[in-house]
């Protein structure tokens, strides 16, 4: 979990995937070139906006990893696994502090577990992202996202293009 210190944004969004790559992905998932993210349908994913794609696109360059997108269509996130088996343990774990420092929060995060043994790890991403970035002129019209047939809006890849 990256805890954020600056505006919810594509660029923010992009990042914290970025840092969980280096850091556990390519770790964990040795060998594979390929990642599925399930995503909200609003906010810094948002499946509307462009500079998301730009973003996501420029990330799978730099990984030269595919990045596969699954988003939650509109009022449906709630039935995204983490929102019942992550989301309601660093609720509680959070619960009653008044938060004096994102160090303070970072911490309470880190010490969650569950009694299943799944266990918290967060991390503080200390950048400032500019907020209202509009996509690159031109981007739109040549994009190399590969939208699904089936639900298009909501499922694409973002392939690595040569760099």
């Amino acid at each position: 979990m990256t805890i954020g210190t600056s505006g919810d944004t594509s660029e923010f969004a992009c990042e914290s995937i970025r840092r969980w790559w280096i850091n556990y992905g390519k770790i964990e998932y040795k060998g594979h070139n390929k990642l599925l993210l399930l995503c909200d349908g609003g906010g810094s994913n948002s499946s509307r906006h462009y500079i998301f794609k730009e973003d996501l696109q420029k990330l799978a360059n730099e990984l030269k990893i595919e990045i596969r997108i699954a988003h939650y269509p509109p009022y449906t996130s709630k039935y995204n696994p983490i929102e019942h088996r992550l989301f309601p343990h660093v609720t509680r774990a959070l619960q009653g502090v008044v938060f004096s420092s994102v160090e303070l929060v970072n911490n309470l995060v880190n010490q969650t577990k569950t009694e299943s043994g799944l266990k918290v790890f967060s991390s503080i991403l200390n950048k400032v992202f500019e907020t209202g970035r509009k996509y690159s002129e031109g981007f739109k019209e040549n994009m190399k996202i590969q939208f699904d047939d089936y639900l298009a809006n909501w499922n694409y890849v973002a392939v690595p293009q040569n760099c």
